[in-house]
């Protein structure tokens, strides 16, 4: 009994490490990926956040990334209620881990929000019995419904404390800019999840939270895989699944960055910027349509769409989140680069 005991702990704490360098890898590569126009990328800086910052983060992201798996193998062996992960705890310890580490402003508040809890179900997947989209999917639904209105109170804390631009104010929910938010969404009794449905509706990143990673799963994984069979170039890969994606869906970030020039409440940013990232999205597939990265005419055109949306101030940051847990799914299921 004491042997399988330990057996089961080690095996606990190997599925822990393995899936915190997955995650660390995925964020790193989904910055190296260049040119994926409007990111911070290795050719392309802010004037306040820049490709080391990102890096940065994402190796500081690990000690999160290996509790949430570890307590997520704790779900999956039955010594834990999924609703004891604690997610919002780990994605506030995930984000203020990552401001000890680098001076430039909020880089991962949108993966940290996805990282942490497919990380626990990658965790929870391998402990019982190894791992497959299907079934880290379902482990992820499970773990983002049975968040709680404690891990809502510290996801709203671990905002107030990055200070995220973009994010505006949402009629019915607490102002995630006032320090009293965290408070009264706990007393209120939403729960993470419950805040992420009701987000869902303009922001992708939620989404993707309340949809069991749709988007990253059913789009952006394959596509990884795909294209790598097709070119054996994972940065084309990268950037052409960016591209893909962004060409699909107008990315939220943009529209309500956009948006919020105008008006403060984040729904109605969204609608006002809709405009401005079909635009955006309307390029990209005009960019895939010449070729990407796979001709020249297609390498011209992406480098002046990147030109225009750094002179623009537009950033796809929600779609660069789902490629980046694109990616961190693809490496837990065997990519290499």
């Amino acid at each position: 009994m004491i042997r399988e005991v330990a057996y089961s702990i080690q095996r606990a704490l190997e599925a822990a490490d393995f899936v915190m360098r997955a995650g660390q890898l995925a964020a790193a590569l989904e910055v190296c990926g260049y040119p994926k126009p409007g990111n911070v990328h290795r050719l392309r800086d802010y004037s306040d956040t820049k490709f080391e910052h990102f890096i940065a983060g994402s190796i500081a992201m690990g000690p999160a990334l290996r509790e949430a798996a570890l307590r997520g193998a704790r779900v999956g062996m039955g010594e834990l209620e999924a609703s004891e992960v604690g997610v919002g705890e780990l994605i506030r310890k995930t984000l203020g881990d990552v401001r000890e580490w680098h001076r430039g402003g909020n880089t991962h508040l949108g993966i940290a929000l996805l990282f942490i809890p497919l990380a626990a179900a990658a965790g929870a997947s391998c402990a019982e019995g190894g791992l497959d989209l299907e079934g880290v999917r379902r482990a992820f639904g499970s773990i983002a419904r049975s968040t709680t209105a404690r891990d809502a109170a510290e996801f709203y804390r671990a905002i107030s404390e990055v200070k995220p631009g973009g994010l505006g104010r949402v009629e019915g929910l607490p102002d995630v800019s006032a320090p009293e938010s965290a408070r009264e969404v706990e007393s209120e009794g939403l729960t993470l999840y419950e805040l992420m449905v009701a987000s869902s509706a303009w922001d992708m990143v939620a989404a993707e939270f309340a949809r069991e990673l749709e988007k990253a799963a059913l789009e952006g994984y394959p596509s990884i895989l795909e294209l790598l069979e097709e070119t054996d170039d994972l940065n084309v890969a990268i950037v052409h699944t960016y591209l893909r994606l962004l060409s699909r869906h107008p990315d939220t970030f943009v529209a309500r960055k956009y948006g919020l020039r105008f008006v403060e409440d984040a729904p109605k940013a969204v609608e006002v910027g809709m405009r401005a990232a079909r635009r955006v999205s309307e390029r990209a597939r005009g960019v895939l349509e010449l070729g990407g990265l796979l001709s020249e005419e297609g390498t011209e055109a992406l480098r002046e769409f990147d030109e225009e949306l750094a002179e623009e101030g537009l950033n796809p940051g929600s779609t660069a989140d789902i490629v980046a847990t694109s990616l961190f799914l693809a490496l837990l299921l065997g990519l290499r680069p």
